[in-house]
């Protein structure tokens, strides 16, 4: 009976995090063991994603733009479905992350920046937080080493200070993340992907941030 009431009032979970924090192995690892279904952050068929890598200045909007657009269909797939479902990566990261530093970097123009901030704030508007928000937490080396692992040729050219850049934003959104429940969890000495141990650890972190949702 608990079961199906959990299943009825808990309809999205989102996990953020940097690049290379560990999101879609948890999402997947997470989707497993509830038996929720898991929307992915699309990487290998984004058009964008490679020229953006190899140049910032020239693509940052347009990918920008594709990531806004493909995470607000998926929020209005999974408020307007019926099933439990888990996000990798949310739609404010790239509005209050991924966005504006590339403006600060001097690569996106505050004319386009401002467009597409005002396009989220339309979206945004029309649609309403993940009951549990997970952030992943990682340091710098872990980052590095988990994306070094993955080998993903485009994510070959990016620098240590655009990682940094990022992580010092992460920090400070969710030092005043308020949208909703907020579940943080430092991923540095945690191997999730191949240590049972330590992903039943953060099993029973999320067993209990759910029971106090309902």
């Amino acid at each position: 009976m608990t079961d199906n009431n959990t299943k009825k009032e808990i309809k999205h979970l989102a996990i953020a995090g940097n690049i290379g924090a560990g999101k879609t192995t948890l999402c997947s690892q997470l989707s497993k063991q509830f038996g929720w279904e898991a929307h992915y952050e699309s990487a290998d068929d984004n058009p964008y994603l490679s020229d953006f890598y190899h140049d910032m200045k020239r693509w940052s909007f347009n990918l920008q733009i594709y990531f806004l657009n493909s995470r607000y269909q998926q929020v209005l797939s999974i408020l307007n479905g019926d099933k439990t479902v888990i996000q990798d990566r949310t739609i404010y990261e790239d509005a209050y992350i991924f966005a504006p530093n590339l403006h600060d970097m001097g690569l996106m123009s505050s004319r386009d920046f401002d467009n597409y901030f005002d396009l989220f704030k339309t979206m945004s508007s029309q649609i309403q937080a993940p009951d549990l928000l997970i952030y992943l937490k990682a340091d710098i080396a872990t980052l590095v080493s988990h994306i070094h692992s993955r080998g993903r040729d485009y994510e070959g050219n990016m620098s240590l200070d655009y990682l940094k850049r990022l992580n010092k934003r992460y920090e400070d959104w969710i030092s005043n993340y308020n949208e909703g429940r907020l579940l943080v969890i430092n991923v540095k000495d945690k191997d999730f992907k191949n240590n049972p141990e330590h992903l039943g650890e953060i099993i029973n972190q999320v067993q209990a941030e759910l029971h106090g949702l309902f």
